[in-house]
């Protein structure tokens, strides 16, 4: 799994790309603050190579959390800038600094 971060010069925005390599999977979605934990606003397009990937704009100088969810299953992001435990969901989160 991957993030990269593109910070735009013209607006406080931060173009924000996930890769999830997951070849047997059908649907992979990130979900977190940024789109309330919403799965159909973020699914992922899958490529050719069986990786899953998908930019979003998100608002500069904040903290998310998110999860994947890849085929109905929580997953988090070993490559993320954090963790944060939360007690809604009984498990940790990941969490992204842009």
């Amino acid at each position: 799994m991957a993030i990269k971060k593109q910070y735009l010069k013209s607006k406080p925005v931060c173009k924000v790309t996930f890769t999830v390599p997951a070849d047997e999977a059908k649907t992979v979605a990130v979900v977190g603050d940024f789109n309330k934990w919403n799965p159909k606003k973020s699914t992922l397009k899958k490529l050719k190579n069986g990786t899953f990937k998908g930019t979003f704009d998100l608002p500069v100088e904040n903290s998310y959390e998110f999860r994947y969810l890849i085929d109905g299953n929580y997953t988090n992001d070993a490559e993320a800038d954090g963790f944060q435990w939360n007690d809604y969901a009984g498990a940790e989160n990941a969490v992204l600094e842009v």
